[in-house]
């Protein structure tokens, strides 16, 4: 009986002992983790920043022009410094007047964005109906009504489309239809704002909720507040806009335009210069701007941050800050030292 008791003693004590053992192994490897952890990385670390180093993709030599003396290939600045973001260092109570949709409450704003963009979620794939391009890409202008006044700018688009090889006078042939309502100034508060609309768009026969149409628009809801009310419903219209929402922008389905002027020029422009394919090309200035800075409203966060870029050298961005009656009212610190700049 002793003799089983101390066989039992001793099986136990053994099993106690290999429990140990394997305990004090998953320590050794817990501690080791971190190091070996470690010591991978910044292996890993060195073997990129080495690849780094070995590899640097040198420029193709250019063919030089056996006429005209030889020039040294010119590189592009290295700007991207510029692209760091300009808000920080609390810069943004200067640069962002937080005075935009000062009269629009939050809910008034939503419920005109979401009267005007009902169908936010349109794609191509679901609001654009592809069986009446099987013929070809058609594009088709709805006809004027009498008497009706369009402004010179829409104009030279209806006029760039109809003068090109995919217009039609057929609408059962058309991928696109255009309207004829001029809808590019939609501030109710200008002499070219078209008051019906939105009566005659909706009386259209082929309407059909704006499948396959596209509406051209540069100005919407009126100053300080630019709410982007178009005054009636876009529908499953493709837009083309200029200074568009980023929350109403319907990616691959709208499209954003840049904001022209009427002066621009309907059919090419000035002869071009360019007789070698020298990149970057060899001009004195690669970017200039002139126009006003906008202190409150749409547009002001991007102007207002235009001074970033301007070295006075190669790029020159000169703003002003009058623009409208009681600008003065909102100048900030720069008002003055811009608007010096600007007029000299």
């Amino acid at each position: 009986m002793q003799a089983k008791k101390r066989y039992l003693l001793v099986s136990v004590g053994a099993g106690l002992l290999f429990l140990v053992y394997l305990w004090g192994l998953q320590i050794g490897e817990f501690q080791q983790q971190p190091y070996q952890y470690h010591q991978y990385h910044q292996q890993d670390y060195q073997y990129y920043h080495q690849s780094q180093e070995v590899y640097q993709p040198q420029p193709q030599p250019q063919p030089q022009l056996q006429r005209g003396p030889s020039r040294q290939p010119r590189r592009w600045p290295e700007s991207t410094h510029l692209l760091e973001p300009y808000l920080e260092g609390g810069e943004q109570e200067e640069d962002s007047p937080r005075l935009h949709h000062q009269h629009t409450s939050p809910r008034e704003r939503r419920a005109i964005r979401d009267n005007m963009y009902k169908n936010r979620r349109c794609r191509m794939e679901t609001c654009f109906d592809f069986t009446r391009c099987q013929s070809g890409f058609r594009v088709y202008i709805y006809p004027p009504q009498r008497g009706e006044e369009i402004s010179e700018s829409y104009q030279k688009i209806l006029s760039s489309i109809e003068g090109s090889r995919f217009h039609t006078v057929d609408p059962s042939q058309a991928c696109l239809f255009v309207l004829a309502v001029d809808t590019l100034d939609r501030d109710h508060l200008s002499t070219q704002y078209v008051q019906s609309a939105r009566s005659r768009i909706q009386s259209l026969p082929t309407w059909n909720d704006g499948r396959n149409h596209l509406i051209f628009n540069l100005y919407s809801g009126t100053w300080p507040d630019y709410t982007e009310d178009l005054g009636f419903e876009v529908g499953q219209a493709m837009l083309a806009k200029a200074s568009v929402d980023v929350g109403n922008f319907r990616p691959n389905f709208d499209i954003s335009i840049p904001l022209f002027s009427k002066d621009h020029p309907q059919i090419g422009g000035g002869k071009g210069y360019l007789t070698l394919n020298v990149m970057p090309p060899s001009r004195k200035y690669l970017l200039v701007f002139k126009g006003k800075r906008y202190l409150t409203g749409i547009g002001s966060e991007t102007r207002n941050a235009l001074y970033h870029i301007h070295n006075g050298e190669d790029i020159i961005l000169l703003t002003t800050c009058k623009h409208g009656k009681d600008w003065e009212k909102h100048k900030d610190s720069r008002c003055d030292r811009d608007n010096e700049e600007y007029s000299k």
